[in-house]
């Protein structure tokens, strides 16, 4: 065998193995070519599907599912097909370097997808190795003159092999976590599901006032109290610091920003809870009406989006933690005239299908759609003249959200044990590479 053979051939053990593998010895690192045959899409003119068909088509990612139901593009084509146990890789456009594992009998590829078809190795061992190149595949894509992966790219990634045993128990072993992550994730879709349909039921439909179902305590309750938005809040200044302004370290004053509206700030605003910029020392607030600091009760809208569905978008403040807290660029800051509402309802009330639809009625502009004070002003919002109503519905719903975000924990947590496991029963990137 040649030096340059031996070279290619170097052997690799990774820092944690099964027990009957200890003693199997390294593993072999070999070109992905040996392991793999790799199968390039194909495109097809919009001619070439419908919504209906034989076959799905996939173009990108944001087509991967392995559930038929959810497919939407079909085909009576079949060339250029990926199969059961393939591993789907996007190599262009948006997502390269996306991943699915393909359960599928078959499905159509266009261009910007290849199928890697074990041959030689186990086909799911192949796929969890891919997922601890991705970053290296993504860097590979940005590096072309063309951004995109190349056949070369992908058949020329060095391989860490053991014996096809050892493949096999690595794959049932992630495959069986994939199989719990998936499992937690139905459990979290089911509870959002539920929620949804909570709300539609616990909250009055257009032209009604009065919900689809109530708690047996107030049953007898009459109907619900109907205002427009300006006899229940008024509006207050808002400031305009962009992210440039903000830190995350130190300062004296919190600052909403409306991306985080949009991302991750919860429907009830707990600060202590909630991971919130500081506005920079070196900004002056002189300016600052001292009205214009949030307090609790206190609704916060994002004033603009590019989806119609997050167009007015809100939080409600129920804790501010003692601290300084401002309604920042994008936003508008709703205040109760009257205490009509008690602290915790009002941020399910603004995420009721009655107000979503008035705001987006209400809301203006081409690509960026936008809502103003007063254009908000003018929605009615409709709610129980009973306090003790409002509270047991925010505690219905706050229980739910609590319910959410703990599986939500949960599916984080299973999918960072994977990460690490993944990270000790494949050898180091510093050594497959080397």
């Amino acid at each position: 065998m040649s030096k340059a053979m031996k070279n290619d051939k170097q052997m690799r053990v990774p820092k944690l193995r099964f027990p009957e593998f200890r003693d199997a010895g390294e593993w072999e690192k070999v070109a992905l070519s040996t392991q793999v045959e790799l199968l390039s899409g194909l495109h097809l003119s919009p001619d070439g599907y419908t919504d209906t068909g034989d076959i799905p088509y996939f173009t990108g990612p944001s087509d991967y599912t392995n559930d038929l139901a959810l497919v939407s593009k079909w085909t009576t084509r079949s060339a250029n097909v990926g199969r059961a146990g393939d591993t789907l890789i996007t190599v262009k456009g948006s997502g390269v370097g996306e991943l699915l594992n393909l359960e599928l009998d078959e499905v159509a590829m266009g261009r910007q997808l290849m199928a890697v078809r074990a041959r030689t190795a186990h086909g799911e061992f192949i796929f969890h190795f891919l997922i601890t190149q991705r970053l290296r595949l993504i860097a590979l894509a940005s590096g072309n003159l063309i951004p995109g992966l190349s056949r070369g790219d992908i058949l020329s990634l060095k391989v860490p092999v053991p014996s096809h045993e050892e493949q096999q128990k690595i794959a049932d072993c992630l495959s069986s976590l994939d199989a719990l992550i998936a499992a937690q994730t139905e459990k979290l879709d089911a509870l959002k599901t539920h929620k949804k349909g909570l709300m539609q039921q616990l909250f009055p439909r257009a032209g009604e006032t009065v919900p689809r179902l109530r708690f047996p305590k107030f049953r007898d309750g009459g109907r619900w109290t109907s205002k427009k938005m300006s006899d229940v809040y008024r509006f207050l200044s808002t400031n305009t610091y962009s992210r440039d302004k903000l830190n995350y370290e130190k300062g004296e004053v919190k600052n909403i920003h409306y991306g985080d509206i949009h991302t991750k700030f919860s429907t009830l605003f707990d600060v202590t809870q909630e991971y919130v910029p500081y506005i920079n020392r070196t900004e002056s607030l002189e300016r600052i009406k001292d009205d214009s600091y949030c307090l609790e009760g206190d609704i916060v809208f994002a004033d603009a989006s590019e989806d119609v569905e997050d167009v007015g978008k809100s939080i409600e403040i129920v804790n501010t933690g003692n601290e300084k807290i401002l309604s920042g660029l994008h936003t508008l800051l709703a205040r109760q005239k009257n205490n009509d509402l008690v602290i915790g309802f009002g941020g399910y009330l603004f995420k009721s299908g009655l107000i979503r639809e008035q705001i987006k009625r209400e809301s203006q502009g081409a690509k960026v759609l936008g809502i103003s004070s007063g254009r908000l002003s003018k929605i009615k919002v409709c709610f129980p003249y009973e306090k003790r109503e409002q509270q047991k519905i925010a505690h219905c719903l706050s229980s739910l959200d609590a319910l959410i975000a703990a599986q939500a924990e949960k599916i984080d947590a299973l999918k960072t044990h994977k990460k690490g496991l993944m990270q000790q029963l494949f050898p180091s990137l510093e050594e497959v590479h080397a």
